[in-house]
């Protein structure tokens, strides 16, 4: 399966966003699949305030697994992290609309009229698969882009 196949069955089993996301990359970020559900787990549905779409952090947390900095002496590893992190938040927004989850779903779901509003449109059954999409897609471009470049 693709990486945007599997993230797409992780939601499809009622994973949040964020957990789809980082558990279909969990191999290359030297994840087990526990260990990535486990680090998700608390980033869906904008950390479940409506702020940064769970599947665009889930992305962030590739990026950071992949390119992050660990060593303090390593100055270059930080500036390529906020390099990939930029590009997530810009190239996200641009192809989803926004990079916040109330702003997508157009719904407050912090609130309990907000979050019913999106479970009567089915927002999180038909809409969030879509962001889950994009956030891989973007997420692809941006490792293949940044690997041809090392």
């Amino acid at each position: 399966m693709t990486h945007k196949e599997t993230a797409l069955d992780y939601f499809g089993r009622k994973f949040h966003c964020s957990q789809s996301v980082l558990a279909a990359f969990a191999p290359e970020c030297g994840l087990t699949e526990e260990q990535a559900l486990k680090l998700g787990a608390c980033f869906g549905s904008g950390m479940r305030k409506g702020e940064v779409c769970g599947a665009c952090v889930g992305a962030l947390m590739v990026l950071g697994a992949l390119y992050g900095q660990y060593d303090k002496a390593d100055p270059e590893s930080r500036i390529r992290a906020n390099t990939v992190n930029d590009k997530m938040m810009e190239r996200f927004a641009k192809k989803s609309g926004s990079y916040i989850c109330n702003d997508l779903l157009k719904c407050d779901i912090s609130t309990p009229e907000g979050a019913k509003f999106a479970f009567d449109n089915n927002l999180f059954t038909e809409f969030c698969p879509l962001m889950v999409a994009n956030a891989v897609d973007v997420l692809e471009e941006i490792i293949a882009e940044t690997d041809k470049a090392d």
